[in-house]
């Protein structure tokens, strides 16, 4: 039997995947995955024409007591800005910056996703 924690990497693995396909059909280049900084990650760093898009992925399933934007709390965002701030020093772009965040739903025993929701500019800076 495979540990709880080998299980929620896989789960939100399958979420990222499923997001990074959404990005790649809209017309987005991924640049980096799982990008980590002393403040913490980004789960996806996409651009597109304009857009350097900094991405947070929270994986659930149905049962899930709490929702994946519910756990997004203040904390978390200014954790997860600095990273981007991080990002865009080591990494100048002449593109405008953006934050969104995505809630990915997948069946708790395939890890097939379910349902998506996807909010653009989720945090404005």
């Amino acid at each position: 039997m495979e540990s709880r924690e080998f299980e929620i990497r896989r789960r939100g693995k399958a979420g990222e995947e499923h997001v990074c396909r959404y990005l790649k059909d809209r017309g987005c280049t991924i640049r980096a995955r799982n990008y980590s900084s002393r403040w913490g990650e980004v789960d996806i760093i996409a651009e597109n024409e304009v857009r350097m898009i900094f991405v947070e992925v929270k994986t659930r399933t149905p049962d899930s007591l709490a929702g994946g934007f519910e756990s997004i709390t203040p904390s978390k965002i200014r954790k997860f800005t600095k990273t981007v701030m991080d990002y865009l020093m080591k990494h100048p772009t002449d593109k405008q910056p953006r934050i969104d965040c995505a809630q990915v739903i997948v069946d708790g025993k395939t890890n097939a996703v379910l349902k998506m929701d996807y909010i653009k500019n989720a945090v404005e800076g």
